[in-house]
Formats: structure tokens, sequence, C-alpha cells
């Protein structure tokens, strides 16, 4: 067993058995692009310090999910409703969401450019609700504090994903949502963004992380929620995935 599995399981250990009421949860959402019914009444909750992986082949709806619980325009969300922390999502816009604690880190990281890796971290900080300090985000990421005065649109794939996560992490983030984060990255870097992920679980942060390497996002996970043609079909602990040939044959093609 690698150092990085090590460190998961003890984060996993102590995020099971939960029995307090779930801090996040999704009822019945149902979303449309244009005439396309994308998200097809999707239901799951996950407990406060969980990490839940939301799995399915392309075209399952997995991002069209996390759009719809980060409140952006688009899909529109028709019907359902998404509480974190007591607080209703689905009347909100994506700012108000934002405001409330959603955090989304999105798969083509969205870098600002022109701007240094430091004036993307403090665009992040300008409007209140604030999260963490810069100083504290270099220390999660040393290299970003290396390269604090290139522009941000000049690093690598993983010092860009490193700056798309911290940029959200200076924001008041209670849940964080992670579209493909290993997209594109060497194993290497993938091993880095996981310890980075264990590190941000270790201090009580909800996760939701879509991600098509499947096995790396469930050997990080505490549950997995699999979707199909925008329906859940499996909802569950990662473990039974990762123990589950036939379900991962048929719906994660793993």
């Amino acid at each position: 067993m690698s150092l990085v599995e090590e460190d998961i399981n003890k984060a996993r250990a102590e995020h099971v058995d939960r029995k307090e009421p779930a801090y996040f949860q999704a009822h019945a959402l149902e979303a449309y692009y244009g005439e396309s019914y994308i998200v097809q009444g999707v239901t799951f909750n996950i407990h406060e310090g969980e990490i839940l992986a939301l799995l399915g082949r392309n075209g399952a709806g997995k991002t069209s999910t996390l759009r719809s619980i980060a409140r952006v325009d688009e899909p529109a969300l028709t019907s359902g409703e998404i509480w974190l922390d007591h607080q209703p999502l689905h009347s909100m816009k994506s700012h108000q969401a934002a405001a409330a604690g959603v955090g989304m880190v999105p798969e083509d990281r969205r870098i600002i450019p022109g701007l240094t890796v430091e004036e993307n971290l403090q665009l992040a900080q300008i409007a209140p609700p604030v999260g963490w300090s810069i100083s504290r985000i270099y220390e999660l990421f040393p290299r970003l504090g290396e390269r604090r005065k290139q522009e941000g649109v000049t690093l690598s794939g993983g010092e860009q994903q490193m700056l798309a996560i911290g940029r959200t992490l200076a924001r008041d983030v209670k849940l964080l949502l992670l579209d493909e984060p290993y997209e594109g990255l060497a194993p290497v870097i993938v091993q880095e963004i996981e310890r980075t992920l264990i590190e941000i679980k270790n201090l009580g942060m909800t996760t939701i992380i879509v991600e098509q390497n499947a096995v790396a996002a469930l050997k990080l996970a505490d549950r997995a929620v699999i979707l199909d043609m925008g329906q859940v079909v499996f909802d569950g602990t990662a473990r039974e995935v990762l123990d589950n040939t036939e379900l991962r044959e048929e719906y994660l093609a793993i």
C-alpha cells in the first residue's frame, strides 16, 4: 500500500458510521439544457467532512449536476431542492450560492489572463466572505508561492489546478466542487493533488469530486454516487464500488 493510500484510508476511517443529519442534501433535481433533459430526479446526501465521488460515463449528467448545485445559469434547474448547512441553494443565484459557501473548481480552471498567481488569489478576496489567507494557500501549495509573480496562464497544467483550487479556498467555502481535477495531469501531479485533497478533508472540508479517473476518485472518497443518463443508479460507499466488478464494468467501463 502506498503512502497516499495509507493517508486516504486514515482520513476515511474518521468519517464512517455517521449518525448526524446530512450537511448537504440534493433532492429530486431536474435540469435542462434547452429542451434536453439532462438531470433526471437526482437525489443524494453528504455528511460534513465527507468526500463524495460523483461518477458515470461521459454524458451521464455529472458536470450538469455540479453546475446545478453551484447555481450557474446552465443547465436550468426546473425542480428539486438543494440544501447546504440549512441554507436553500435552490432559491439562489450563482453569486448568492458562492456567498453561502459553494466553491466550484471548473474543468477548464478559468485562470484569468494577464494576472499573476498572487493577483488571481487577491481578486478572489475582493468581496466578502473571505476564506483562507494567501499565506495559508502558499503553505498548502508551496509551488504557487514560488511562482507568485508569474502570470497564472503560463503555469503548467498541474500548477494551474493548484491555483484554481487555491483561488476557490480564498473564499469562505463550505462545499468544494471539483470537476475533473486530474484531467491532463501526469501521475506524479495527480498524487500531489490527492495529498492536497486529503489535507483539505482532514480540515473538515466537504467535497464533491467529478472525475473520469474513477479509481483515483474512489480511493480518495468516502462515498460514491453513480449516474447513468441523468439518474442515480448507485449510492453507497466508495469501497462497495471498488469491490464490485460488475457495477464498475456496467456503469464506469473499468
